[in-house]
């Protein structure tokens, strides 16, 4: 007789929770899924600043070499750009400057959308002294 009675006490108690876990999920689902995408956004930010900074880089040391050229360093830039930011990056541009003396490069483009409404930029400089030679005169320095 006590068991019964705990035993309908008990159904009584769990018949008012009826619901409640579709509710809970209708609410926590959205949220987890929009959390997620911020997740890969930022990835894909991360993935993006990376391959920028990688084609100046690049641009950077072609560029800066004795018989370098902004042209030749635009060049190998923009090579490394086609070839690794087709997905994250979106119009990539590319800038070489090299005066007599120093070379900089730089990469402004705007990082492939998930999150709609979401616009983030990256933005990638690299510079360096031109490269040459020294001849060796004997002294000690």
């Amino acid at each position: 007789m006590v068991l019964r009675k705990l035993t309908e006490r008990f159904q009584r108690a769990v018949r008012g929770d009826r619901g409640e876990v579709t509710v809970e999920l209708v609410i926590a689902t959205p949220l987890l899924l929009l959390a997620l995408l911020a997740i890969v956004q930022f990835a894909l930010w991360s993935h993006a600043t990376h391959v920028a900074q990688a084609a100046a880089s690049q641009a950077l040391a072609v560029a800066r070499t004795q018989d370098g050229t902004t042209s030749a360093g635009h060049a190998a830039g923009q090579r490394l750009l086609d070839d690794l930011a087709a997905g994250p990056l979106r119009s990539p541009q590319l800038d070489v400057s090299r005066g007599t003396a120093e070379v900089s490069v730089s990469i402004r483009g705007e990082v492939a959308a998930v999150l709609p409404g979401v616009h983030l930029h990256v933005h990638a400089e690299a510079s360096g002294e031109v490269e040459r030679f020294l001849p060796d005169t004997g002294a000690a320095p």
